[in-house]
């Protein structure tokens, strides 16, 4: 059975944070492949304009066309309206019964999973890999969340052992709008497929 780590994300744009997860969840637990997975229209973002999916996916093209392992899906990105994590995995696992799906998440999804729709079906359908312990203003300890989902909901949780990355792409938005340079965070085609389109401006 191939086992497959899903990375979701409107990457806008990929960054060198993505990367870094995808690798470590790929090597740490033995993976054989890692999805990036741009979202459609995510339903907590409606609040500003994503770049067009085409472009999105350009960029991820440049920033995985070294990694093997790194498939880009656009599974998401062809579906009408909301995508919802819960309807995602329920979809995959029609199309693939043969895989194993693992979900890619920070510690701030594994804190917030329970505003999500239907969480407890997303907990019931994939195992969870949460990247970082930190959460600014949880009632819990990471390791105590850990333990309330895995009671709560039998949810199947692994955490990820990767350096700490303080890379946000909004933040690399802002820089850019700003005249900023993004090269320590981005990939260098990457970098210039955002210059030469003329993106974030």
């Amino acid at each position: 059975m191939k086992r497959i780590g899903i990375m979701g994300g409107t990457f806008d744009p990929v960054h060198n944070g993505h990367l870094l997860l995808g690798k470590q969840a790929y090597e740490e637990y033995g993976l054989d492949e890692i999805w990036y997975m741009p979202s459609h229209i995510p339903p907590h973002k409606k609040d500003r304009n994503i770049t067009a999916g085409e472009a999105r996916i350009d960029m991820l093209h440049l920033a995985l066309k070294d990694l093997p392992y790194c498939v880009i899906s656009d599974f998401e990105m062809k579906r009408e309206g909301n995508t919802y994590t819960a309807h995602t995995l329920a979809l995959l696992k029609e199309e693939y019964p043969e895989y194993e799906f693992y979900f890619i998440i920070g510690a701030d999804s594994l804190f917030q999973i329970e505003s999500w729709y239907h969480p407890e079906k997303v907990m019931a359908m994939t195992t969870l890999m949460v990247s970082g312990r930190e959460y600014e203003g949880a009632a819990r300890t990471f390791d105590e969340q850990i333990v309330y989902l895995t009671e709560k909901y039998g949810a199947k949780i692994l955490e990820l052992h990767n350096e700490e990355v303080d890379i946000a792409s909004n933040d690399i938005r802002k820089r850019i709008s700003e005249g900023k340079s993004i090269a320590k965070d981005v990939p260098e085609l990457v970098e210039q497929y955002i210059k030469d389109n003329g993106l974030y401006k």
